[in-house]
């Protein structure tokens, strides 16, 4: 089945996919290397499946990776066990698509735990690739609580094959992730991967999750995935099902509880009810591995962070090049307090390993900060090495229209889906017209496009030039973010202290000109949160927006601890 296939499934009606099994995903009563000497009870079940009106049924081989299978009883291999497990389940069921599942490791991947990131992909590709051999056509990422394992999971699936990957993910009780992910970064995060839907199963059978699916739902890009709580009567069965259809699921299973009956009705029923399209193609929003930013002019003005960079900064310089990051680590901490809402980490420096040290210092910001990362290098190897292990959707910094940034950056950043920031200059140099960006701005879009992007996963820079050098520079820079939120509406950004170079007060003339450019409809600046003017004019404008009550709780006081 390829993707496209997938999605015209989900347009038609609500699919039903067979009850998740407990535990690892298989019989409570039988290891991974035991289902074999259980195969006419496995074919009867799974078959069960399909009499009951499933659209999609799940090969049992979750824990055939081979970390998981080093307790095995079997001596066969692992990779062999896909492959025939897969193809007697094909076998066996006929025209009904049969999905082939993968869980978890057992271990925590890098830079959570010791397992290699790298590691992990490879063995996802090993069992993907067996799970092909014997006639999948589709996977399924069960029983996961970590974002890290999911995403190296769907790195490698999505590198085989232009199959649909389903991702399930548990939650507790109060709807949180195990393991500390919002749903809302994970689905932020999953999708930008390349999921093609993603699914939540409680830890409690009798937990409903429509109203997790309903405030998710408005920001879902693919399909959405729930699991019917345990029943107690087919009725009630429907009844929870038509719950999950109207709060957007597109993708329904049943808890593994409910009776062959309950779920036999409910897929009956779900075969007359409508589908729930997914409307949205694309979403401005950026995540870490625990929470996440939604970008835009109806959501709060976002400032990056700009200190993590050596440029000027004599003790970050001799830090690094020691490989010491404490700087690091307290400009990080430090900006998140004064209310940056993303941190841009540049390790550009002559004489180090720019790529190690990039690794390192985003590993380290990965479990320091809840904020997402802007990745700021002139190398696309440095780039693409930290999007493939960064647990969540970063900001790119930068692609413009210049041949090697479209050519080797643009499909990096794309296939780990990451926004990017849409730099408006060529191999030709800085356009100095309003009008002449623009047309560099829709080259570089036509281009993305290509690559599966939208106008909402980019951030046009406004390229601001100083204007001590040329008076009119700040006007061309504000023309374009005009242009930008009006016409295109599309995110912009600007290196805020760029206008001032050069000026006495500088601080005053930032401040003025950042007011000038939210007016115009910048939603986004790098700049130093420390800058108490910055803040208190990025802070006055979300609370006149509505986006901060910060200022009225407090009585309309500025000070520095509140900017």
């Amino acid at each position: 089945m390829h993707r496209r296939e997938f999605r015209n499934l989900i347009c038609q009606r609500p699919v039903l996919l067979d009850a998740p099994l407990p535990s690892s995903c298989l019989s409570s009563r039988w290891s991974e290397a035991e289902i074999f000497h259980n195969l006419d009870e496995v074919i009867a079940s799974l078959t069960s499946f399909k009499n009951i009106c499933c659209d999609i049924v799940r090969c049992p081989s979750a824990g055939l990776n081979r970390f998981a299978m080093k307790t095995a009883l079997s001596g066969e291999p692992p990779m062999a066990m896909n492959c025939e497990l897969m193809r007697l389940c094909c076998a066996a069921l006929g025209d009904t698509p049969v999905f082939g599942t993968v869980s978890t490791t057992g271990q925590r991947l890098e830079p959570y735990g010791t397992l290699d990131f790298d590691d992990a992909v490879t063995c996802y590709a090993e069992q993907g690739r067996a799970l092909l051999e014997g006639g999948a056509q589709g996977f399924i990422l069960c029983g996961s609580n970590d974002i890290q394992e999911a995403r190296a999971a769907l790195i490698a699936l999505r590198e085989l094959q232009d199959c649909p990957c389903i991702v399930e993910l548990t939650v507790n009780s109060q709807g949180q992730v195990i393991g500390g992910t919002e749903p809302l970064s994970a689905l932020i995060t999953l999708q930008a991967l390349g999921a093609n839907a993603i699914g939540f199963v409680p830890t409690e059978a009798s937990l409903s999750l429509a109203p997790l699916l309903k405030q998710l739902k408005p920001f879902a890009t693919v399909a959405l995935y729930g699991v019917v709580p345990r029943c107690t009567t087919p009725v009630e069965c429907m009844l929870a099902g038509e719950a999950l259809v109207a709060a957007g699921a597109n993708l329904l299973g049943c808890s593994h509880q409910c009776s062959t009956t309950d779920q036999y009705a409910l897929g009956v029923r779900l075969h007359n009810l409508p589908a729930q399209p997914v409307q949205k193609s694309g979403i401005s929003a950026l995540s870490s591995l625990h929470s996440s930013v939604l970008l835009g002019p109806q959501h709060p003005f976002a400032i990056v962070g700009e200190r993590i960079n050596p440029t000027g900064k004599k003790k970050l310089q001799a830090g690094l090049r020691q490989g010491d990051l404490e700087l690091v680590h307290s400009f990080a901490l430090e900006q998140e307090q004064r209310g940056a809402a993303v941190l841009d980490v540049n390790m550009g420096l002559s004489g180090i390993d720019e790529k190690a040290m990039m690794l390192k210092a985003t590993g380290m910001l990965s479990r320091l900060t809840p904020l997402p990362l802007c990745i700021d290098t002139t190398r696309p190897d440095v780039m693409e090495a930290v999007l493939r292990r960064y647990p969540g959707r970063a900001l790119v910094n930068s692609v413009s229209g210049e041949q090697a940034r479209i050519e080797e950056t643009l499909p990096a950043a794309a296939k780990y889906g990451a926004m990017f920031i849409l730099l408006p200059l060529t191999d030709a140099g800085i356009p100095e017209t309003t009008k002449e960006r623009i047309a560099v701005v829709e080259s570089v879009l036509e281009t993305a496009t290509s690559y599966g992007y939208g106008v909402e996963d980019c951030v046009v820079d406004g390229l601001v030039m100083t204007i001590s050098a040329n008076p009119e520079a700040a006007q061309v820079t504000l023309d374009l973010i005009g242009w930008c939120a009006e016409t295109l509406q599309a995110n912009t950004i600007v290196g805020l202290s760029n206008v001032s170079f050069g000026m006495p007060e500088r601080q005053w003339i930032n401040s003025a000109f950042l007011g000038m450019a939210m007016g115009r409809g910048l939603t986004m600046a790098i700049a130093n949160p420390s800058a108490n003017s910055i803040m208190a004019t990025t802070q006055s404008y979300n609370t006149l927006w509505g986006h901060d009550l910060t200022l009225l709780l407090n009585g309309g006081a500025l000070t520095p601890e509140n900017v």
